[in-house]
């Protein structure tokens, strides 16, 4: 089973696989591609909602591996939904599929090349230099904004 993200829609993604996604998906999609969603609901796309502890799950794992503020409430239940469904996570977005990755999910890519490494990202600080494991809205030294840094770069 494939579980697709917005992308997949905007993009006429095809499968023979059968599909899933989120109803916060439709919210997301306009035109055509909000028409590509009710035809292949239409045609049996199971429409999926994730249990809160499995959210609570992709929320820390996003912040284990350091994306959790790149990724919105939509991609987060996107991930649940594939890690509950066992199923692979169709995406173009990186943050997720690394994510995805990190939980042992699966992940298809449509129209990108896919991540070609899994990420724990590092934050530093634009003020003293600091380094630290997880997001903070601003340094606990001396107060500046945390910037992403990249851990291979380090």
């Amino acid at each position: 089973m494939n579980v697709l993200d917005s992308s997949t829609f905007i993009n006429e993604y095809h499968t023979d696989e059968q599909t899933a996604t989120i109803p916060m998906v439709r919210e997301e999609l306009e035109d055509e591609s909000a028409y590509r969603f009710d035809a292949m609901e239409g045609s049996g796309m199971h429409i999926h909602i994730p249990r809160d502890d499995t959210v609570e799950k992709v929320r820390r794992a996003s912040g284990e591996t350091g994306d959790r503020e790149e990724l919105s409430t939509t991609d987060i239940r996107l991930i649940a939904a594939a890690f509950e469904l066992d199923a692979t996570l169709v995406t173009d977005d990186y943050a997720m599929q690394n994510v995805a990755e990190h939980m042992e999910v699966a992940v298809e890519v449509i129209a990108r090349e896919g991540i070609s490494e899994q990420r724990d990202w590092r934050f530093q600080c634009q003020g003293c230099g600091r380094e630290f494991d997880e997001n903070k809205d601003r340094c606990p030294i001396c107060g500046s904004e945390l910037s992403r840094k990249n851990p291979s770069n380090a």
